[in-house]
């Protein structure tokens, strides 16, 4: 939902595209150091990161008319507090590292549309005041952000009326143009978006009947359940979900159902919601259009790349962070993640090779996921190559309490802590010391999971 992206365009194949390809003499060309794809809080973070590290030839590229991506329009608190030590509102969070990257004179160019970004990191965008034009650079940063599960992926039946907005739509239509979607309000899916507006929808004086979460558990954080929901009284119906939309022109009622473990309707339990407006909350997928362009390797539980600890991807050169990555519940992880991208690419161009004459520092481990634990970020590391410490992000798959993250590497446990709560919604971390890997042996592997003791 942030920054440059992928344009749609009929016809059109791998590189710049048929369309261009006749006249791709004609087509521009410059060239910088680092082009960062995007311009909210993970391209900011990376693009400050990289000229900090050293390297003064910066590119942004953002597709909106102002940096800052999404926060813009979160205006509710709560957002640096690790940062920054203070609570701040989305914009707020912004316009610091806005402020930073001006400091450094960080070249952007806003109203700028990503075409394409190839495996020789060429990138290719447009914007009109400079039309079509290319970008070489030694190392590309993709920080295209995520966007919102549309009603098209959900199985929904009914008419398709007015009143159907996902969570997000809503959230700027409120917030930047000063518009209510509606006055009788159902959301599906607990998603901290939909959580988040169904407070601020209440706050603006619609009446939010219920939210429905299809899994046994929520989706959002702790405390915007307690602040969203619970402060307001409204009801979080877990283990259900929307069974039929009525209305031709506009939203008159939905029925909502309980599912069973199967996540099946149960017949008998609907319920009918007379409403204006549903909005949905139903998950966040990466905007990997233009990795994939790139040659990337797709991760299918993140649906980000496969990153390194140094979050390159399988291109060299090309290194992804933030929500492209996979999805952040904190944009404060967001920015730490993304300035150490930033900071990564900076060296890889520093460097010039990488770390061809280095093959021990380019002997990488693969981490994998394992019982109850979906996916970590980074998916490989390199002993040789890696900080004294490194934290490994992951979330689990399902509600679990009292269980152990343990970290193997071979067969010798390196980490064993305990927590009390883990849910899918929270995303988790571990630090992972590069001690613990110096013995490692070939055909090793870094395994994380779940245990009881």
């Amino acid at each position: 939902m942030t920054s440059a992206t992928a344009c749609t365009m009929t016809g059109a194949k791998a590189g710049v595209g048929e369309k261009y390809a006749a006249a791709a003499d004609a087509v521009p060309e410059l060239a910088r150091d680092i082009v960062v794809v995007g311009g909210g809080s993970a391209g900011l973070a990376a693009a400050i990161a990289a000229h900090d590290a050293g390297v003064e030839s910066v590119l942004v590229l953002e597709r909106e008319p102002q940096l800052g991506g999404i926060l813009n329009q979160c205006i509710h608190n709560g957002f640096g507090l690790h940062t920054f030590k203070e609570e701040l509102t989305g914009p707020e969070y912004a316009a610091r590292y806005v402020a930073r990257a001006r400091e450094r004179n960080i070249e952007r160019m806003l109203r700028t549309t990503v075409l394409d970004v190839s495996p020789e990191r060429v990138v290719t965008a447009v914007s009109a005041e400079r039309g079509i034009f290319r970008v070489r650079a030694r190392a590309v940063v993709l920080a295209m952000g995520c966007r919102e599960r549309p009603r098209g992926a959900l199985d929904i039946c009914g008419t398709r009326p007015a009143g159907v907005y996902t969570a997000g739509t809503a959230q700027r239509l409120v917030n930047i143009d000063g518009l209510l979607p509606g006055r009788e309000v159902v959301i599906l899916g607990s998603g901290d978006i939909g959580l988040i507006m169904a407070r601020r929808l209440t706050l603006e004086g619609a009446h939010v009947a219920c939210v429905a979460e299809l899994m046994p558990y929520s989706g959002g954080l702790k405390r915007n359940i307690v602040q969203c929901l619970d402060d307001f009284g409204i009801p979080l119906k877990l283990s259900h979900t929307v069974v039929n939309v009525e209305g031709e022109r506009r939203v008159e009622a939905v029925t909502i159902a309980k599912v069973d473990e199967h996540l099946r309707p149960i017949p008998g339990t609907e319920v009918r919601y007379p409403c204006d407006t549903l909005l949905l909350s139903v998950g966040l997928l990466p905007e990997n259009e233009l990795s994939r362009q790139a040659g990337v390797r797709i991760n299918p539980v993140t649906r980000g790349a496969y990153v390194n600890d140094q979050l390159m991807t399988s291109v060299p050169g090309v290194f992804a962070c933030g929500n492209v990555l996979h999805v952040h519940d904190l944009v404060d992880y967001v920015s730490e993640e993304s300035a150490h991208a930033g900071a990564c690419a900076a060296r890889y161009v520093q460097e010039g090779a990488g770390e061809k004459d280095d093959p021990a520092a380019a002997t990488e481990l693969p981490i994998e996921a394992t019982g109850g634990v979906r996916y970590t970020v980074p998916s490989f590391v390199s002993p040789g190559r890696m900080a004294d410490t490194m934290k490994l992000r992951f979330r689990v798959g399902a509600v679990y309490q009292d269980r152990y993250v343990s970290v193997y590497v071979g067969d010798r446990r390196v980490s064993h802590r305990r927590k009390p709560v883990m849910a899918p919604g929270e995303m988790q971390e571990v630090t992972l010391r590069r001690a613990d890997l110096a013995d490692a042996r070939p055909g090793d592997a870094v395994r994380v999971l779940l245990e009881d003791e």
